[in-house]
């Protein structure tokens, strides 16, 4: 795994190399029973923010932030995996290790984009701090073939002198590059005078060079401090910026306090700032953060993200798992009505095993139906009737766990309550959102993995991500109203 790229020229530092050896002597005896069956993770240590999706050589290639030592932050290296279909995935060498000045005290978040002599470029923040202590984050680069990167003897390539007045050096991160007719653009997170924060735009001609463009998009202090991971693209004739805001304090009931993500939907005016139209949460969930998307051989636009939520990253509810942190399910995204529509990628269909499916089901008292259930599943549950004040699902249940989600026909509310999910009482474990009245009828679709649950509601209107830590045999499934509902079900077991 370890190997040198002769080839390239590319050896490994001394950082990197052991990084790669302890991937060798850990990943191998990692059981599979610990891992989510179809999620991404580490396999071992610790994973945040997705990196570098991106499509090489017809293959899609994912990074992410790591600590391979621990299953705790630390100074960030890159980890990565690559795959045909989004379900399956191959574990490819640590790509990126701290080891140069300019980022030795971590590679940060970044992108990346296979160039026109086909090599892939990596495109991250490096963070460094002077002789005297004082920190600074720059914008760097790595070529590689898909395996070995070799980082630009020229970087940082972006650094604080191509910020505009009261940019802040110290949080100026997570580069978005994307290829352009003439060359090259760039997305980037930073603080701005005000102490909120603003997405820079900035464009080359040969990804070496830049040059500031604009302030695409600011807080203006209206959506928390900081805005990390932003990605800024076209879909369904709008331009679409996502971010995720840091220290975010609402009252409004769609964001969640602390770090969460932003959806701005509008067009590009003639100064290069976004005009937006709509404004919204991404994910209704707990669990999700710093979202990353990339367009597909077939001109889908595909996002994941880190399915984890940066309050409760000290808690390990199962100390033996020897990985912390996975990424949601790949999503396809559209643009309808002013929001951004989510759906599982089609890919998932393919694995799509024994099919149980009930129509017109009524249901009052709690009941289970033969055939659903499992921690490896694709539910779809269409609700209706005018005779029901809530209705319930009651998934990964078991002796005392389970996972409630409720929907409240009056009030168009659904709740979701993880408490007994394994997590300890002294984590955020509910969470209440809004969907849209459709005169009591509803759609849910659950996709269950090992370690957690995504909801999409009508459609992919809204996407809803919570980790669970339920033992496996709380597989159980179970339906209930108060009056009564009628139902139909799809039921699917994934067999991946």
């Amino acid at each position: 795994m370890s190997k040198t790229n002769k080839e390239e020229g590319i050896m490994p530092s001394i950082l990197l190399s052991r990084a790669r050896a302890y991937e060798d002597e850990r990943i191998p005896a990692v059981l599979p029973s610990h891992l989510p069956h179809f999620h991404v993770t580490g396999g071992i240590g610790w994973i945040n923010d997705p990196n570098g999706f991106s499509l090489y050589k017809g293959e899609y290639h994912l990074f992410y932030q790591y600590n391979p030592y621990s299953t705790h932050w630390d100074t960030m290296h890159w980890g990565h995996v690559k795959t045909r279909d989004f379900i399956r995935w191959e574990r490819l060498p640590c790509a990126l290790a701290p080891d140069k000045s300019y980022d030795k005290d971590g590679c940060f978040s970044g992108s990346a984009v296979e160039l026109r002599d086909g090599r892939h470029l990596l495109m991250y923040t490096g963070v460094g701090k002077t002789d005297d202590g004082h920190e600074f984050q720059t914008q760097c680069l790595a070529f590689g073939d898909g395996v070995n990167y070799e980082k630009f003897d020229g970087n940082p390539v972006i650094t604080a002198e191509l910020l505009p007045p009261g940019g802040s050096e110290v949080h100026f991160r997570d580069p978005k590059i994307s290829m352009t007719e003439g060359g090259f653009r760039v997305v980037a997170g930073n603080l701005t005078s005000d102490g909120s924060g603003a997405v820079l735009m900035f464009e080359s001609d040969d990804a070496i060079h830049w040059r500031f463009v604009s302030e695409l998009a600011a807080s203006g202090n209206r959506f928390g401090r900081m805005w990390e991971c932003p990605d800024f693209f076209r879909l369904d004739e709008k331009d679409v910026l996502i971010v995720s805001p840091q220290e975010v304090h609402t009252r409004d009931p769609e964001f969640i306090d602390g770090n969460t993500t932003l959806c701005l939907i509008g067009s590009l005016g003639p100064d290069d700032r976004l005009i937006p139209d709509t404004e919204h949460t991404i994910d209704c969930g707990l669990d999700f953060y710093a979202p990353q998307t990339v367009l597909t051989a077939d001109g889908r636009r595909v996002m994941i993200a880190w399915m984890q939520y940066w309050n409760s990253v000290e808690i390990r509810p199962r100390e033996e798992l020897p990985f912390y942190g996975q990424m949601t399910l790949p999503r396809e995204l559209n643009v309808l009505n002013g929001r951004l529509i989510q759906n599982p990628v089609k890919e998932l269909d393919s694995y799509r095993g024994a099919l149980t499916s009930y129509s017109d089901v009524s249901v009052s008292e709690r009941m289970q139906l033969d055939g659903v259930g499992g921690r490896c599943t694709d539910l779809t549950v269409k609700v209706r009737g005018e005779r029901y004040r809530s209705f319930t699902v009651r998934a990964a249940e078991g002796g005392d766990h389970v996972t409630e989600i409720r929907y409240d026909p009056g009030t168009n509310i659904i709740s979701v309550d993880r408490t007994h999910s394994g997590w300890p009482e002294n984590v955020l474990n509910t969470r209440e959102f809004a969907v849209r009245d459709r005169g009591g009828e509803i759609k849910l679709r659950f996709i269950i993995d090992r370690y957690s649950i995504e909801l999409f509601v009508n459609d992919g209107e809204q996407a809803a991500s919570f980790v669970i830590f339920s033992p496996d045999p709380a597989d159980g499934i179970s339906f209930e109203a108060d009056g009564e509902a009628v139902i139909d079900i799809e039921h699917y077991t994934l067999d991946i």
